[in-house]
């Protein structure tokens, strides 16, 4: 039989608090710039310096805008996808050791903070421009650089600690 107490135990832990701290952080950070930008940006472009433009644009793709197309069931199953792989990433969050937990828990900040986007607004706004002369990286938002910083400890957890 089920003992809904002890898997309620086993979820409910200081460490796993700790992660719901920094994915609700993330997530209200990102909002917070994301809404800043939106509410407030009056130019096409706004060069901050000579590497970086505030350039806001929708993306109703996936990353770097891969996959964008005016299909809306295409983009509501890609939506779909995305939302059943940030349940499974809280899922891998729980059962994850420490250093895991916590570059799951960024990741999982950032992903919601896109998928917020994706469903209130059909579209995620992104805004940072990132450039060296005519070459210009892809247009990203606070949300993209938690989960890239995610990505990157897992990477470097999986050289560095053996288990």
């Amino acid at each position: 039989m089920i003992d809904l107490k002890e898997i309620k135990n086993k979820i409910i832990t200081k460490n796993n608090l700790y992660c719901l701290c920094v994915i609700s952080i993330i997530f209200f950070l990102d909002r917070y710039i994301k809404l800043l930008i939106l509410n407030n940006f009056t130019e096409n472009t706004y060069y901050l310096n000579d590497y970086i433009n505030l350039n806001l644009i929708w993306n109703t793709g996936i990353g770097f805008g891969l996959m964008s197309f005016d299909n809306q069931i295409f983009y509501n199953s890609i939506s779909v996808i995305i939302g059943l792989v940030i349940i499974l990433l809280l899922f891998i969050t729980i059962k994850s050791k420490r250093f895991e937990k916590f570059s799951f828990s960024i990741i999982v900040g950032g992903a919601l903070g896109n998928f917020y986007d994706r469903i209130f607004f059909k579209a995620v706004p992104d805004f940072i421009d990132i450039h060296y002369g005519n070459f210009h990286w892809f247009t990203f938002n606070i949300a993209d650089i938690f989960i890239t910083i995610g990505v990157i400890c897992l990477i470097t957890i999986g050289f560095f600690i053996k288990d």
